[in-house]
């Protein structure tokens, strides 16, 4: 691989856990924020927001809260004297994408000063979470809460966690077809790599309905921990519609069909 500054930023990037009570000055979050909006977007459909004054998971000194951000677009766009046709569907799966642009450039960009982050999950999944989130910001409608972000000084040192062998991620011209033995060895490559770092020590998601439990906390790792996740967590999405209903996002809302532009489709800036 080749190596530089930039690369390597990116390459030691880890989610952190215990941070330092020292808090970022103002030209630090400037400089994060701004870097996070130079990611490619397709209307900034985002809004960032940011508590210094409450506690935030880990001890970190800032927690930032990335939103999908249709409010904003639909001000400027009456400015012009238009109407949001695009259904909410297509402008809400955009507006993830412009928001989790930004909230990685902004974890890079941290990284390159000396900061650590982690990504919280909760928010994008727990309805009752929106809610609080909406009513604690005073969002206006069609503004959703997609990713919390804390961040800070690391006070905890490690290596990267493992990823998957680039075989198993990058596949040219054809999607392979894997073979059990490929998926296997996938597998042994994440849970070593998490048994070595004692990563899940004394962690373990419960089993649901009785199933028995095969594993203990010596050769329980990262594959049995991601399979009891969406094995068995949020079985219907009825909760997250209604929360995105709420916010004023109506994913079976279609008023109409927006003409693509000059026959190019939707262009990132």
């Amino acid at each position: 691989m080749h190596d530089n500054a930039v690369i390597r930023t990116m390459m030691n990037r880890k989610s952190v856990r215990a941070y330092k009570a020292d808090l970022p000055d103002d030209e630090v979050i400037e400089t994060v924020v701004r870097a996070g909006q130079q990611a490619p977007f397709a209307s900034q459909l985002y809004s960032v927001l940011l508590s210094r004054k409450k506690k935030a998971p880990f001890g970190a000194p800032l927690w930032f809260v990335i939103c999908v951000d249709a409010y904003k677009l639909e001000r400027f766009m009456r400015l012009r004297g238009w109407d949001i046709v695009t259904n909410d569907l297509s402008l809400f799966l955009l507006g993830a994408q412009d928001a989790a642009y930004m909230a990685e450039n902004m974890v890079i960009a941290a990284e390159s000063l000396g900061l650590g982050s982690c990504f919280l999950g909760e928010g994008s999944m727990n309805p009752a979470r929106v809610k609080a989130i909406a009513q604690e910001y005073a969002l206006p409608p069609r503004v959703v809460p997609l990713v919390e972000l804390v961040m800070g000084y690391p006070d905890e040192a490690f290596p990267p966690r493992p990823r998957y062998p680039l075989s198993f991620t990058l596949f040219e011209d054809r999607y392979p077809e894997l073979t059990d033995d490929e998926v296997r060895e996938a597998m042994k490559t994440m849970d070593e790599g998490y048994l070595a770092q004692d990563y899940y020590a004394g962690i373990k998601i419960p089993l649901e309905n009785g199933r028995p439990d095969p594993f203990t906390f010596a050769d329980y790792s990262w594959t049995e921990h991601i399979s009891r996740k969406w094995g068995q967590w949020a079985k219907s999405p009825e909760g997250m519609i209604a929360a995105l209903r709420e916010r004023g996002i109506d994913l079976a809302r279609a008023p109409g069909l927006a003409p693509t532009p000059r026959g190019e489709g939707w262009q990132r800036e």
